[in-house]
């Protein structure tokens, strides 16, 4: 069976270049483009983001890629989200003022909003590692990325602000900052996101991004 190709969104936002890397680890080499034939020849989609919410929503309208991800979705073809892109998979996003997302997965994007065992507010932004769980139960995860994961789920997050879904059914994956519960990971239909850096979470990031290639969301 062929290697699926992966097309890795070129609009100027993110750490595109590692997101490259760790494909390749897993010998799975992806193409960085912005062309729109590039994207919607490619079994696998991945948006990668780092930075501001309203900036790169901007880039990727300037770009004409919000339509071009919008067609690529309704091929069935697996797309994912990675942190800033994750985010813009929702409809609306609160950094520096109201910024209008893809609108794919219904809820928004806030500033995150917790406290501490000893009643101090917790350092935004989050930097480091935490453990993702599901929703629910481990089945939650059959069929996705996280079912080559699920000895060792714990990955690499840098992120102030957080996803609020407004279908529970939607969350795929949670981790806990002081006493709030965080979206770590969504999911709806072919499109997945995720909050947390799996090119940059070692060994379980990859085993994540394999999972991906492999066998979709």
């Amino acid at each position: 069976m062929a290697t699926p190709t992966c097309a890795v969104i070129d609009y100027g936002i993110g750490n595109v270049f590692s997101v490259l890397h760790a494909l390749e680890r897993i010998d799975c080499p992806a193409t960085l483009t912005a062309d729109r034939a590039a994207i919607m020849a490619a079994d696998r989609v991945i948006l990668p983001g780092v930075g501001a919410f309203g900036r790169a929503a901007e880039k990727l309208a300037s770009l004409g890629l919000d339509e071009v991800l919008h067609d690529y979705i309704a091929t069935g073809k697996p797309l994912m989200g990675i942190c800033v892109g994750m985010q813009l998979l929702l409809e609306t996003g609160e950094e520096f003022g109201s910024h209008q997302g893809l609108g794919v997965i219904p809820g928004k994007v806030s500033k995150i909003a917790a406290q501490m065992e000893d009643g101090s507010a917790a350092r935004v932004p989050f930097i480091g590692w935490a453990n993702v769980t599901p929703p629910r139960d481990d089945t939650h995860w059959d069929g996705t990325p996280f079912e080559s994961t699920r000895a060792a789920n714990t990955f690499y997050f840098v992120h102030s602000y957080h996803a609020q879904l407004t279908n529970p059914e939607h969350v795929l994956g949670t981790h806990t900052l002081g006493n709030a519960q965080l979206t770590s990971a969504i999911r709806k239909d072919n499109v997945m996101g995720v909050q947390f850096h799996p090119e940059r979470s070692a060994w379980t990031g990859q085993r994540f991004l394999k999972g991906f290639m492999e066998n979709g969301l």
